[in-house]
């Protein structure tokens, strides 16, 4: 077995011999082959860069994490840093999920985090992958997928032409640091294009992730430059365990953590090359975020966020990912907005700039195109958005932002943290019905409901309609 690289499957070696007597027809034709297939088209190609795991704080322009991050920094340089982006729930299948269909968990009924050989997401509810296909598109996802292990759940059979990557978390293995002989009853396989291509994922596979699916990406790039497509890489770090290649081992002089990013951020410098390489940048639009907070029991294996508390949690440390949108002559670079977004928004502001129709099945998200491009006169869409813990529903928060109304509910707070790859302590607190202020008062810390009645009592009767719609027995 080959561990360092994936092997490529038959399909893709038949792409690139395809990709190659296309180039020798254009050559003999005399023509470049941007020009021989050119239609002046306007819909773009789309690109979600989507982390796991990392905090608000691990990345330049956002903070300074103690080690460089120069790609990320300049995608922010080149687009528009959103300062307050959510996901509906902080765990990652029901963040995925949510990004990927445009609706609630309540709505999906996806929560939490899907083991091995999980159903997923019921194929009713169609992602941004079936959507752009019958648009034109060619799609692709490569890295973890954490929606559906079964055949009529995985990429494949969920709009997706090519895809790479493991089907759940990293650390559902058997050297999982908790629980080795539940997780270990199931081997954690490496999947290509429907196919188990690495059968048991071994700790030097792991080093490989991040590049594997890079290289993937870039090669999906170079071989579509003149076809549109949506390109989803969702890495498997920083998520627990953390591995990194040799070429970033102690890099970053910050530890294993630091290094994971910077190798990262290299990830996103190929990506960025490659679409500049193919004269693909001005019309492709990126996204880079994360579909959660950090980890933050796992210590020094954790990233960072200045809100309160994290993963796991309705709080803002939990849902509010550091996001960045960059799409050229369409927003104005080196830009930041504070306006309240949700992952949810994604699929349906894609349907509109690819021409494309949204999905049969209802969806929660509204096109936020007109925000995100900082248009005059540009108000969210969303009366509220909801934030929940797995099947809990425990805020609404209102759709300018500035509002966030918690509901009584339990939440596990880090009591100890842990070291080198083990995790430490939680226990189980209690919150009150309470209002922030997110504007004056962004880490949730006084509650004021006793001061806005009225405001509490609008958000409660939102927070009533959205139990009722989507948690009724």
């Amino acid at each position: 077995m080959r561990t360092d690289r994936s092997p490529l499957s038959w399909t893709t070696l038949v792409a690139r011999t395809l990709a190659a007597c296309t180039v020798l027809l254009t050559v003999s034709l005399g023509l470049p082959a941007r020009q021989l297939f050119s239609q002046q088209r306007t819909t773009p190609n789309f690109v979600i860069i989507f982390l796991d795991d990392s905090g608000w704080a691990d990345f330049q322009p956002f903070a300074n994490p103690g080690y460089p991050t120069p790609n990320v920094d300049q995608l922010a340089s080149e687009g528009c840093r959103l300062n307050n982006f959510y996901v509906p729930q902080g765990i990652c299948s029901a963040s995925r999920a949510a990004l990927l269909t445009g609706s609630y968990p309540g709505r999906t009924k996806m929560f939490g985090a899907h083991g091995p050989n999980a159903r997923g997401v019921d194929p009713q509810f169609a992602t941004i992958g079936d959507m752009l296909q019958p648009a034109g598109y060619t799609t692709a996802a490569f890295g973890k997928w954490h929606i559906g292990d079964q055949p009529d759940t995985r990429p494949p059979a969920r709009g997706f032409n090519e895809s790479v990557g493991l089907m759940y978390s990293n650390d559902m293995w058997k050297h999982h640091p908790e629980n080795p002989e539940q997780w270990g009853k199931h081997p954690l396989q490496y999947w290509e294009n429907g196919k188990v291509t690495i059968p048991n994922v071994t700790p030097k596979d792991q080093t490989m992730l991040t590049t594997w699916y890079t290289e993937h990406a870039v090669d999906f790039i170079n071989r579509n430059e003149n076809h549109p497509f949506f390109l989803y890489v969702a890495h498997s770090m920083p998520h627990v365990p953390l591995f990194v290649s040799e070429k970033f081992r102690g890099k970053s002089g910050a530890g294993l953590y630091g290094d994971v990013m910077m190798e990262i951020d290299w990830s996103v410098g190929q990506i960025m090359k490659a679409l500049k390489a193919n004269g693909l940048e001005e019309n492709t639009m990126v996204i880079f975020t994360s579909d959660n907070g950090p980890w933050a029991v796992y210590g020094n294996h954790a990233g960072k966020t200045p809100f309160r508390e994290a993963k796991g949690t309705s709080f803002d440390g939990g849902i509010r990912s550091a996001t960045i949108i960059k799409y050229p002559g369409k927003i104005q670079p080196g830009t930041a907005s504070n306006g309240a977004l949700c992952s949810i928004d994604i699929l349906p502001t894609i349907a509109y700039l690819a021409d494309a129709q949204l999905p049969d099945n209802e969806i929660d998200g509204r096109n936020v195109w007109d925000l995100i491009a900082n248009k005059a006169g540009a108000q969210n869409p969303h009366a509220y958005y909801a934030f929940s813990t797995a099947n809990e529903f425990e805020a609404v928060m209102s759709g300018d932002g500035k509002w966030k109304l918690h509901l009584p509910h339990q939440y596990r707070h880090v009591v100890r943290y842990g070291e080198g790859g083990f995790p430490g302590e939680h226990e189980q607190r209690e919150q009150q019905l309470a209002l922030y202020d997110l504007e004056a008062d962004p880490y949730e810390r006084m509650n004021v409901i006793d001061d806005h009645p009225d405001i509490a009592k609008k958000l409660e009767q939102l927070a009533k309609q959205h139990r009722e719609q989507f948690y009724a027995e």
